[in-house]
């Protein structure tokens, strides 16, 4: 068997080859490509850049924008063999010359304002060979990417990946700690490919508005037609949504993935406007999904649509899911009287199991103390969607990965337990944990007992102190700045000590806008607000 995931788009191409693809929407037009210009793009961008040195095992860094032009080369990379590296832009430039350095790539592809910032900033492109510029055809800041396409000639042969062939290194988000770079196999990716297929039905007959670009690849890929938003997705949270209600509705879209950064802001319009989108599949990840917001998405759909809400990470995603009206009916009041937030039992062929926390690594599972039912501890999962390694970072790896016997255990570096139905409940990630003198509390569960106030936003536990004596606090963001933060600071104080969970919480301050991840704009930076809350403190003199 050929695990080539480009292998999938050429027989998809072959299938149905005058079926539309890809839509691009820029400014409120599109431009459509069909299956079979897919291909062909996709294939003379094997040949040039085959023609230029790269082949297996050559690592070639994409700093393209999504587009038609990202979708082909991606998938041509892919046809020789060549590991693409995929990094978010938005992550700061810091980080972004951090993971340059740690992945060594051996080419570069990328638009004019990446050929320039790697001439700024020259050493972590150290190991790149050649430079290739998409979008210039003065040739002065490496070759031209379009000139190179006018002289292509038919070369290249489909490479014949196995299971385990790098196709991908994608970086997590960062949000808990400098991101890594996960290294996706050709299977890794077929693995995801069924089970989006199989468990949300995606195939042929659906039409995808993927608000993080990568997932363009998994529509094209199942049949799919796939709908390129304009938005900037490295800012979800700024989204605007005229623009991507205007090609949902102009392009007959019937799901989508995205941030519930992103739905916040679509369905608060929606509602406003009196508008019903024809969508019937949203899936929103990245961060915990509030029984609030599916009750608002679910209201700008049709009757029979539905609000799913995968969990995973970025080395194993997915492998648990719950639809909203689930979520509603069963889960949500729990919720909101501190049980974490129910994400779904395990999905097909994954098995999870809680551990007990540990800081340091376990080389073998037989080491790790698991829990029964309903005891929170760390999650740990095995299945076909779980990634080997992180690249050039031997220590991250031993820290996440596990060993029993042949089988490969992630520790997915978050805090939650199995109900007696199996169902998994997360409740924060490990690292977030507020230790204090009387235990820990985790974050989640502590949270959704004060957010259920109608002022508040949001709300981020943290801990001021040494670990193991940490003082909670409270931090709150609400909807309106100008709020009375003295009323509020009573009533969340009245609701701590109405639970156990959280009668240790007695400090609570108010922030003007949480920090957030770059790629979902919903995963709060709890470090920066530990730093912020301990500084408040020492200024305050009400911790030392």
């Amino acid at each position: 068997m050929n695990y080539n995931i480009a292998e999938t788009l050429l027989d998809v191409a072959d299938t149905m080859p005058d079926k539309t693809g890809l839509v691009q929407s820029v400014g409120g037009k599109y431009s459509s490509t069909s299956f079979q210009e897919l291909k062909a793009k996709a294939t003379a961008y094997a040949d040039t850049l085959a023609s230029q040195g790269v082949g297996p095992t050559t690592r070639v860094m994409l700093m393209v924008p999504p587009s038609t032009d990202f979708i082909c080369l991606t998938f041509g990379l892919f046809c020789l063999g060549a590991p693409v590296i995929l990094i978010d832009p938005g992550m700061g430039y810091r980080n972004l010359l951090k993971c340059i350095g740690q992945v060594k790539p051996d080419v570069l592809i990328g638009i004019p304002k990446a050929q320039l910032f790697r001439f700024i900033f020259r050493k972590p492109f150290k190991s790149v060979k050649t430079f290739i510029c998409a979008g210039c055809k003065l040739g002065l800041l490496g070759k031209s990417l379009p000139k190179l396409l006018k002289k292509h000639h038919p070369q290249s042969k489909l490479f014949v990946a196995q299971e385990n062939d790098l196709a991908a290194i994608i970086f997590t988000t960062g949000s808990t700690g400098p991101p890594k770079g996960v290294q996706y196999t050709h299977g890794i990716f077929h693995a995801q490919l069924e089970l989006i297929h199989s468990y949300y039905g995606i195939g042929p007959d659906e039409t995808d508005q993927p608000a993080f670009p990568l997932f363009a690849l998994f529509s094209t890929a199942l049949g799919a037609k796939a709908v390129l938003p304009d938005m900037n997705p490295a800012k979800p949270a700024k989204v605007d949504p005229r623009k991507f209600i205007r090609s949902i509705t102009e392009c007959g879209v019937t799901y989508s993935f995205g941030s519930p950064a992103i739905w916040n802001v679509v369905s608060r319009y929606c509602l406003e406007k009196n508008i019903t989108l024809p969508i019937k599949k949203i899936l929103m990840a990245g961060a915990p999904v509030s029984g609030e917001l599916i009750k608002r998405v679910k209201a700008i759909m049709p009757p029979d649509g539905e609000v799913h809400t995968p969990y995973g990470a970025t080395e194993s995603l997915p492998i648990t899911s719950l639809d909203g009206t689930t979520i509603l009916s069963e889960t949500w009041d729990e919720t909101r009287r501190g049980a974490g937030v129910c994400v779904g039992p395990p999905l097909p062929g994954i098995t999870i199991e809680i551990m007990q926390a540990v800081d340091g690594d376990v080389t073998d599972k037989a080491e790790a103390i698991l829990l029964p039912a309903n005891e929170i501890g760390e999650i740990v999962v095995t299945g076909p969607v779980v990634t080997r390694a992180y690249d050039h970072n031997d220590q991250e790896t031993a820290h996440a990965k596990m060993f029993d016997g042949d089988t490969l255990w992630h520790r997915m570096g978050d805090m939650g337990y199995l109900d007696d139905r199996g169902r998994l409940w997360f409740c924060g990630r490990k690292g977030h944990r507020v230790l204090t003198r009387n235990g820990e509390l985790n974050t989640i569960c502590c949270e959704g007992v004060f957010n259920v106030h109608p002022d508040v936003m949001r709300t981020a536990l943290v801990g001021v102190g040494e670990a193991g004596s940490e003082t909670p606090v409270l931090c709150v963001e609400c909807y309106v700045a100008d709020t009375n933060h003295d009323v509020i600071r009573k009533d969340l104080l009245s609701i701590a000590a109405s639970y156990d969970l959280t009668a240790g919480v007695q400090i609570v301050l108010f922030h003007p806008a949480f920090p957030v991840d770059i790629r979902h704009n919903a995963k709060i930076f709890r470090e920066k607000l530990k730093v912020w809350a301990t500084d408040i403190l020492k200024k305050e003199g009400t911790h030392a």
